[in-house]
Formats: structure tokens, sequence, C-alpha cells
């Protein structure tokens, strides 16, 4: 019989694995992230699958991706992390939705320091490996998992973030849901999503490839119907952001 070869929890995923709600009795980590999608054994929530996420789940989209998100960083203000205004406590847990290669995991967990996690989540295993190879460490680790269906406890969380990934999302309310209940009463939540204003009905008609975009208001009303209060909403443009605590 061949020998079942193990692998080894990073100290960040060891932390990780304290906040699950679900712990896996075998953690699927061979790849550097802790994948809870792959042989999960329930029924994953429905994914887009247009041009756009066929582009992302590419080594070349998450490699294009990277590099676009650090140059739009550079040159946009409306590109830039939230980190400071999220006020994560040091040695607290933040949670990246949609983290993407990884670059504001790490900011995140050099917010919250050597005592703290940050976590983050995506369903791109492209990504995820990228994530992995460029940011890793003992505060930051990685999650295959579903933005639908967060697989943390309740209130495990201090501050979330997620930066263009709403649109990407069939369940975009769902998501928005999930990320209100893991996160701590008093907690801070910053959004970023594509938005056509008032034109953004007409924009629904169109061919998606796999996206969408939202109007002025969509967003907001949802957290405060999750029980966010404080919602701020910041327009450049076309990209949108949305600020809130937890009540």
């Amino acid at each position: 019989m061949a020998e079942i070869r193990r692998f080894p929890l990073s100290p960040a995923l060891q932390r990780a694995m304290t906040l699950l709600s679900d712990r896996p009795s075998d953690p699927q980590v061979s790849r550097g992230y802790l994948d809870l999608l792959d042989g999960a054994g329930e029924v994953v929530a429905q994914q887009n699958t247009g041009a756009i996420q066929k582009l992302w789940a590419s080594s070349f989209g998450s490699m294009f991706y990277d590099n676009a998100q650090a140059l739009a960083r550079r040159l946009l203000e409306a590109w830039q992390h939230p980190i400071d205004w999220l006020e994560v406590p040091a040695g607290g847990v933040a949670l990246d939705v949609g983290c993407g290669p990884g670059s504001i995991t790490a900011s995140l967990a050099q917010a919250v320091g050597p005592d703290g996690l940050a976590l983050g989540i995506d369903v791109s295993e492209p990504m995820l490996a990228r994530a992995v190879r460029v940011q890793a460490g003992s505060q930051a680790g990685f999650l295959r998992a579903d933005a639908q269906r967060l697989p943390l406890r309740e209130k495990t969380v201090d501050a979330v973030v997620s930066i263009a990934v709403l649109q990407l999302i069939p369940d975009p309310s769902a998501a928005l849901g999930e990320m209100a209940r893991v996160l701590k009463p008093g907690g801070r939540i910053a959004l970023m999503v594509p938005t056509a204003g008032s034109a953004s009905r007409l924009w629904q008609l169109l061919p998606k490839a796999g996206a969408r975009v939202f109007d002025d208001d969509e967003i907001a009303d949802t957290l405060e119907r999750e029980g966010f209060t404080s919602v701020r909403v910041k327009n450049f443009g076309t990209i949108q952001w949305v600020r809130a605590k937890r009540d």
C-alpha cells in the first residue's frame, strides 16, 4: 500500500484551523493553501463561469491581475488599500475576501503584527498559488473557499476587505451576508466595486461575460440591511468604495 504523504500546516494555517466552522480531519495543504473545496463532500454554491472568471483562473490571468493591480495602486487614488481606515487591532484577525494574488492580504498581515492573522480567501487555484509563492508567511495564510459560504465561525474577524470581487460572484448579497456573519461587533468592512450609477439597470441587460456592475446605493443598502452602521460611499468615476462598521 502506498504511503500517504501528509503536509504540515504553516503557523498561519494552524491558527486558521481554529477559526473554521467545520474543521477538516485531513487538511488539504499540499499547494501551500488550505483547500476547502477540493473533495469537500458538500454542495458548493454557484460560481460564475464567464470569460473574466476563465481569465482569472489561468496562470496568465493571475500574473496579469497582480501586475495591473500594482500599477493601479501607484497611479490611481481609487485603488489605494484601505488598511489604515480598517483600524485592525494588533494581534487581530483580518480577512481578504477574493484575495487574488494576495498583495492586500500581505498588507493586512503587516497591520495585525506578529501576533495577528491575515487570511486571504479565493476560489482561483492559480491566484492562490501565486499568493502563496509571493505573500504567505507566519501571519498570512490562504484558503480556497467560496465567498458565498465563508468557512469561518461567527464573529471571528476584526476587519474585512474585498476589492473588485463582488461583481464576479453570482450572489453578492449572500457574500455580504457572510462577511457580516463572521465580522465581530465593532469591526470594519471596506469594499470596492464597479458602478454605473443610474445606468446600471441598462448595463444588467447587456452580455455580462461573468461580471456585473452595481447602482450607487445597492451595496450600501445591503450593508444596512445586514446591520452595519456608519455606511459611507465614495465614487471615483466608475469605481465605488463602501465602508461601514458592524453594529
